[in-house]
Parts: C-alpha cells; sequence; structure tokens
C-alpha cells in the first residue's frame, strides 16, 4: 500500500510531488511512532485495566464469543502473549501495531481518492491523535476495530474502481473480521448502504454492497452459533449497555460527549471535521460525499445514544478513520496546512507531556491528586495483588471471590498463582458476567472463600454463607484523599443458590 507509484489519483488529478517520496515519509513516520509506543509499553509502569486482564483470561480459553464483547480482542492476546509471554507487554503488544495498521490504510484510502500527499497528511493524523494515542497504550475492542473498519473502506474503494468482485469479497471480510472484533463496525455497513441507496451513481454498486454484507455475515456465524448456545448474551448485553430504559432524555450527557469529543479527536480536528460534513464536496472535491458518509452516520447514532442514555468518549471512534482524510484534505486544498501542522504537534506534545508526565510522577512519588495522574485507574493492581495473594498463601483451603468484575479480573492476573476458579458474588439475579457463564457460584455449594469487598455489600453476602468473618482490608492510595479500599472476609460454607 505505501509504495503503490501510480502517479494520477482516482480522480485524474496530478500528484503533488513525487510519489515515492510521500510514501516513504509516511512509513518512517509510522514507523518512528510506533517504535516510540513499543518501547514505552516495554518501560512504563502502569498495570493492567481490569478491562484488559479480562480480555487476557479469555485468551486463556479461546471460544467464538464472550459475555460481553465478540472474541477478536482475546484471539489477538492470545497471539501476541504465545509470542511475547504473558507481561503486561505481551498481553499490549498487538495495540500499537494494529494503530500502525489502520494508519497504513488511511494512507493507502487517501492516496487512492487524493493523492500520496494527501495521504501521507492523514496517515501522520490519524496515527497521532488523542484519541489514538491512548488506545496504542491498552489493548482493546477499538484497536482491533479500526484498522478492519480503515481497511474495509480501503478495499470499498478499490470494489468501486472497478476493482471487480474480490475487492468486494475483500471489503466483506474486513467488515466481517471487525465485527468479530466490536459490534460497532455495523456503523460500516449503515453507512455503506445509505451512501450507495441515496447517491444515483453509486446505485450501480448496490449488488456489490450485497455481496460484501454476505461476506460479512458468514464471518460472523460462529460469533451467532456461540451467543445461540449462551443465549445470547453478548447481543443483550450490547442492548443493556445501551440504558434505553427509564428516562430517555439527557442533555447534559449529549454536552458531555461532544465535549469529550475534543479530547478523543483533537479540537480544531472535530470541531474541522463537523463543519465538513456540511458541505464535503465543497471543501474536499466529489469524494468528500463518500467521506462524510462515513463519518456523520456514526457520529450521529452516538450522540442520539449519549442523549437518550450515555455514551463513552470512544464509541464513535470508526468515525475519524475517513474524518483525518475529509479534514486533511480540505486543509491541504484551501492553505490551512498551518493548522494541521499545528494540530498534530499538539496531539504529539499533549501525548508526551500526559504519559511522561505520568510516570514521572511514579518515579519523584510526588503526592499529586489522582485527576492530575491519567494512568491512575491503572496503578495499584499489582500491591492489590499481592496483598490477596499473601491472604490467599495462608489460606489454601479459600477459593477467591470478589464483588466487583474489575478487581476480580485484575486479581486473577496479578494473584501469583493465577486463581483461575475464581467466582464472582452478584447481587443481579441471572447471568451479567462472564463469571457467571463459565463458573458460576451456584455452582460451589458448601465451599469456603476468601472475599474480596469494595462496594459495601457484606450485609447481603453474610446471608449466603454460614459464617462471614472480617479479616484485614487493604488500602490503595491514589494521591491526596484518593484511593480505593478492599475489605478480605473468610466466607465459609456457601449456602446461596
Amino acid at each position: 500500500m505505501l509504495n503503490d507509484l501510480r502517479i494520477e489519483n482516482a480522480a485524474g488529478e496530478p500528484v503533488d510531488g513525487p510519489a515515492v517520496s510521500y510514501a516513504a515519509y509516511a512509513a518512517y513516520a509510522i514507523a518512528a511512532l510506533t517504535a516510540a509506543r513499543l518501547l514505552w509499553l516495554a518501560v512504563q509502569t502502569a498495570g493492567l485495566y481490569p478491562d484488559e486482564a479480562q480480555y487476557w483470561l479469555w485468551s486463556r480459553h479461546l471460544a467464538f464469543g464472550y459475555y460481553s464483547k465478540p472474541p477478536l480482542v482475546a484471539w489477538t492476546i492470545a497471539l501476541t502473549t504465545s509470542l511475547a509471554g504473558n507481561s503486561e507487554f505481551g498481553v499490549r503488544l498487538a495495540a500499537p501495531l494494529l494503530h500502525a495498521t489502520a494508519a497504513a490504510f488511511v494512507y493507502a484510502l487517501a492516496a487512492r481518492l487524493y493523492d500520496r500527499r494527501v495521504g501521507c497528511w492523514a496517515a501522520l493524523a490519524y496515527a497521532t491523535l488523542p484519541g489514538v494515542s491512548l488506545s496504542a497504550y491498552v489493548i482493546s475492542t477499538d484497536a482491533v476495530l479500526l484498522p478492519c473498519w480503515a481497511a474495509a473502506l480501503y478495499a470499498f474503494v478499490r470494489a468501486r474502481d472497478g476493482g471487480g468482485a474480490r475487492w468486494w469479497v475483500a471489503t466483506g471480510a474486513a467488515v466481517g473480521i471487525g465485527l468479530l472484533g466490536k459490534y460497532a463496525m455495523a456503523y460500516w455497513a449503515i453507512s455503506a448502504v445509505g451512501f450507495t441507496a441515496l447517491y444515483r451513481k453509486e446505485r450501480r454498486h448496490l449488488p456489490g454492497v450485497g455481496l460484501a454484507l454476505a461476506v460479512a455475515a458468514l464471518f460472523c456465524l460462529p460469533n451467532l452459533w456461540w451467543n445461540y448456545r449462551h443465549g445470547f448474551a453478548t447481543y443483550l448485553h450490547v442492548r443493556d449497555n445501551a440504558g434505553l430504559h427509564g428516562s430517555l432524555f439527557h442533555p447534559i450527557a449529549l454536552v458531555e460527549f461532544v465535549v469529550s469529543q475534543l479530547g478523543v479527536f483533537g479540537p480544531f480536528f472535530f470541531v474541522a471535521a463537523a463543519a465538513l460534513c456540511v458541505a464535503p464536496a465543497r471543501f474536499a472535491g466529489r469524494n468528500g460525499p463518500f467521506l462524510a458518509a462515513f463519518t456523520w452516520p456514526a457520529l450521529a447514532i452516538v450522540s442520539v445514544e449519549s442523549l437518550l442514555s450515555r455514551a463513552q468518549p470512544n464509541w464513535a471512534a470508526t468515525a475519524y478513520v475517513s474524518a483525518v482524510v475529509l479534514l486533511t484534505t480540505a486543509a491541504l486544498r484551501h492553505g490551512w496546512r498551518w493548522a494541521l501542522a499545528g494540530s498534530i504537534a499538539l496531539h504529539v506534545a499533549v501525548a508526551a507531556i500526559l504519559f511522561a508526565g505520568s510516570e514521572t510522577i511514579v518515579a519523584t512519588r510526588l503526592a499529586v491528586p489522582a485527576k492530575l495522574d491519567p494512568l491512575h485507574r491503572l496503578r495499584g493492581w499489582q500491591a492489590l495483588g499481592a496483598g490477596v495473594g499473601a491472604a490467599l498463601a495462608q489460606h489454601p483451603d479459600l477459593r477467591l471471590m470478589a464483588d466487583d468484575r474489575e478487581t476480580l479480573a485484575a486479581l486473577v492476573y496479578y494473584v501469583r498463582p493465577h486463581p483461575f476458579d475464581a467466582v464472582a458474588w452478584d447481587p443481579i439475579p441471572g447471568i451479567s458476567n462472564q463469571w457467571d457463564l463459565d463458573n458460576n457460584l451456584h455452582r460451589h455449594g458448601g465451599e469456603s472463600f476468601l472475599a474480596v469487598t469494595i462496594h459495601g455489600l457484606e450485609d447481603y453476602m453474610r446471608r449466603d454463607f454460614a459464617s462471614f468473618d472480617r479479616l484485614e482490608t487493604i488500602d490503595i492510595a491514589s494521591g491526596p484523599g484518593g484511593g480505593r479500599r478492599y475489605t478480605l472476609y473468610i466466607a465459609r460454607d456457601y449456602r446461596g443458590g
């Protein structure tokens, strides 16, 4: 992709500068940034976020699905840990590599639609987005989703340019793999069908889009089968996670989501992309509407979701793959290169300051409020694991139990030896986490546990056991006035059910 030497773009416009130079610049920039991120992952002190720990646990038992997510993130971790071990570095290894892959597809997409100068700037813009910088340091479903989204866009463009059935199949494969990473890939299908159906000149591609979606559906069949076997657990979780119950009007949540996008995409980029979607053809030529069609639907859907319930800042991340190409093109065409370059430099500087500052706080033992440490939620899990591990060593007859999913995931990773037989205590009836599916507490009648609690539900937990005796507390500090307190209990003779 980066070495495609075609001199004219799809619109027949002349390339601005030597094609091979822009390809090389993009490749060098992506490689240098990825190398820096890998180096940081190798030396940083932050522990795994509980979601990362849970994905790692899933990777130990490969399946076609899991309670809260489709399987691709677990499969990816299984691959990287088989190569680099089960350290935090091994678990996260794929994240910067996947974003480098996405940046390469962004280059190829922009070069195909415009020219290699746009491709080079767009790849650099994507790779340095604030949201991408954060996502490149943690393994998540976004990390596996975004390269699939970018690949699907590139393959779609090749198919529309007369590439034949093989490119429609490639498009479908990218969409299908993306759906195995995160169901938000469905926004891509909505955008593709909407764009093809609404524009008269594009309707000739409807059969190709249909073929692509049929191929994507084939990739999803194993996950569909897994959900059928497990009561459609993942689909029901996604429904519940949407929170579309009770009051359906939350304007403050909408404002919070919109403001959060200034941090995810960068202030200039977000405002510019939103404005460009109003008149994309005027600012980005005949390919502008195509890019806008894959930008605003995801933003609109998640914005409505935030108004009706709530939305996390990363839920619209897919919109920014096409948005960076759209705004890069507009910036280069209309003399806004200074704003483009300034935003990229700002994003790099902010990421460097935040991550370096976080490590400085740890190295110098500065007592700063947790909110000033961007990685504070990744800290303290090793200490908690050591404390709980010591308690388990003193009571080898006890099985680990916790009243919080995130806490339990982190403990399974950080307690040595790993307590893979741990169980979750959950007051909510039915299946509400992966432990309920794999190792339900109700299967352990008469057993005794080391209960790690954080939610203050001890009075409710006590009813399920013949005895429930306090053992100790573990305090995890996170700056002045902050921290988490865990209370450990010995819970004997489980009689719930």
